[in-house]
C-alpha cells in the first residue's frame, strides 16, 4: 500500500496545468526547518496531507497540492508557488477555496510567518463565480459620468447623527457636487439612526438634490447584518427605489457576499464593498493575507466597488493600490471589472496626485476633506468637485481655485499635505 509523505507535496521540476490554481507565498522557516521542508508542509497541509505518512489505495483520489518554485531572493523570507488540482475546490464556494489556501497553514509551527500574496485563478474555478454586476460602468449607466472620478462622501462624526441630520448632510453634499452619500462601515441599525427612516430620509433628499441640480444622485446604504436581515434590506432599498447597497465584505463573509450578490441581481442592484478589518489580514507585510488576494475574492464574489486604498496619500498606511487596481480592471476570463474607491484622510489638495497615480475611473470619496471644510459640507463638496474637474480639464488648483471660492479656502486651510 503506497503512503503520503511530504516529500510528494514537493517538486521543483513540476509545471502547473492550466486548469491549476497557483498561490504565491511568502514564508519564514521556523528555526530549524529548511524553505524546501516548510514549503512542502504549506502544500501538504492546504491540501490533502498531514504530518503523519498516510495508506493511500483504492477509494482515493489523489488531490495533493504541489510547491513547485522557491525563491529565497533578497529580503525577508523566501517565495513559493504552489499549485492546486482544480478538483480539490468546491466551484462557486469561496468559504471552502480559503479554508484550503488560508486555512490552516496560518498558524503551523512549521513557519514563523506566511503570507498569501498573490493567485492565479484558473478560467474554470474563475467562472464558477459570477463576477460583478455593474463594475466600473456604473460612472456612466447610474451617473452619466465618463470624463472624471465619481465622488462620495461619509457624513462625519461617522456615527452618532440622527437620521434627519444624516439625510440633511447628504443634501448638502449632493448639492454641492457629490454624487454618493455613503453610510459609514459600522452604521448599520442604531437607535439614534434606525435603517429603515435613514433609507426613506435619505432617498428623499436625494430626490430633492437631483431636482435642484439636474445630476444623478444616489447613496450607498450599508446593509450589513446576518446575512437573512441582509436580504430584507436588500430589498427595502429595491423598494424605496435605491440603486446600491453598501457591504462590510470582510465582517460579513464571502458566503454572505455571494448570497446578497444573487439578490442584488435579481433586483438589478450595485454592490459597493467596504474592506473593514483587513488590515487584520493584510498589514502585517510578512503574515496574512494581502489585500491584492482580498481584492481578487472581492472581484469573484461580484461587488462592483471596492476600497483600495489611496496610493499613500491618505491616512491609512501604505500598499499597492496601483497595482490592485491594475488588477481589478484586467481581463479575468471575461468577468466584468470592478469600481476602485480611494478613500482615507483625502481633500481637494491630494486630487491631482492620487488621479495621476490611480487614473480617473476610480470613485474618490472624502470625509473630512468635505465635512471639515471651514464653511461647512456644502462648500466642501464644492471644492473637491471642482478639484477633481480641474483634473478633468487639464487645469492646475491654482487656477481653478482662482474661480472656485471654496477650492481656494480648502488649499488656504490643508494645502496639499497628507493628514496621519
Amino acid at each position: 500500500m503506497a503512503g503520503i509523505t511530504y516529500e510528494d507535496f514537493i517538486d521543483l521540476s513540476y509545471e502547473p496545468a492550466d486548469s491549476e490554481l497557483v498561490c504565491t507565498f511568502r514564508i519564514d522557516p521556523a528555526a530549524g526547518m529548511s524553505v524546501e521542508d516548510a514549503a512542502s508542509r504549506v502544500a501538504s497541509e492546504s491540501s490533502n496531507g498531514t504530518w503523519a505518512a498516510l495508506p493511500t489505495g483504492e477509494g482515493f483520489t489523489d488531490m495533493g497540492a504541489t510547491a513547485f518554485d522557491i525563491d529565497t531572493g533578497e529580503g525577508e523570507g523566501a517565495t513559493v508557488d504552489v499549485a492546486y488540482p482544480d478538483g480539490l475546490f468546491e466551484p462557486g464556494s469561496m468559504p471552502q477555496i480559503l479554508s484550503c489556501i488560508a486555512g490552516n497553514i496560518m498558524g503551523m509551527k512549521a513557519v514563523d510567518t506566511i503570507r498569501l500574496v498573490d493567485c492565479e485563478w484558473p478560467a474554470g474555478l474563475a467562472t464558477a463565480f459570477p463576477g460583478p454586476q455593474f463594475g466600473s460602468s456604473v460612472r456612466e449607466e447610474i451617473f452619466g459620468v465618463e470624463d472624471r472620478p465619481i465622488l462620495a462622501t461619509v457624513p462625519k462624526p461617522k456615527v452618532g447623527l440622527s437620521t434627519e441630520t444624516h439625510a440633511e448632510v447628504g443634501y448638502e453634499a449632493w448639492t454641492g457636487g457629490i454624487d454618493l452619500l455613503k453610510d459609514d462601515e459600522n452604521l448599520t441599525d442604531q437607535a439614534f439612526n434606525p435603517f429603515h427612516d435613514r433609507l426613506v430620509e435619505s432617498l428623499a433628499q436625494r430626490d430633492r438634490a437631483e431636482d435642484e441640480t439636474g445630476e444623478r444622485k444616489s447613496y450607498l446604504v450599508n446593509v450589513t447584518a446576518d446575512t437573512n436581515q441582509m436580504l430584507e434590506r436588500v430589498d427595502q432599498v429595491a423598494a424605496e427605489g435605491g440603486e446600491y447597497v453598501m457591504v462590510d465584505v470582510i465582517t460579513t463573509g464571502w458566503a454572505a457576499v455571494q448570497t446578497v450578490r444573487e439578490r442584488c441581481e435579481e433586483l438589478g442592484l450595485a454592490i459597493h464593498a467596504h474592506r473593514a478589518m483587513h488590515a487584520a489580514f493584510d498589514r502585517l507585510p510578512s503574515h496574512g493575507v494581502s489585500m491584492r488576494v482580498l481584492a481578487q475574492i472581492a472581484r469573484l464574489v461580484g461587488v462592483d466597488q471596492l476600497h483600495t486604498g489611496t496610493a499613500g496619500l491618505g491616512k491609512l498606511a501604505n500598499e499597492d493600490t496601483v497595482g490592485i487596481n491594475a488588477w481589478l480592471r484586467d481581463d479575468l476570463h471575461g468577468l466584468t471589472d470592478v469600481l476602485p474607491v480611494a478613500s482615507g484622510g483625502l481633500h481637494p489638495g491630494l486630487v491631482p496626485d492620487l488621479l495621476d497615480a490611480t487614473g480617473t475611473n476610480v470613485c474618490v470619496q472624502a470625509g473630512g476633506g468635505i465635512h471639515g471644510h471651514p464653511d461647512g459640507t456644502h462648500e466642501g463638496a464644492k471644492a473637491l468637485r471642482a478639484a477633481v474637474d480641474a483634473y478633468a480639464e487639464d487645469r492646475t488648483l491654482a487656477s481653478k481655485a482662482d474661480e472656485s471660492p471654496a477650492l481656494r479656502t480648502a488649499i488656504d486651510e490643508w494645502g496639499t499635505e497628507t493628514p496621519r
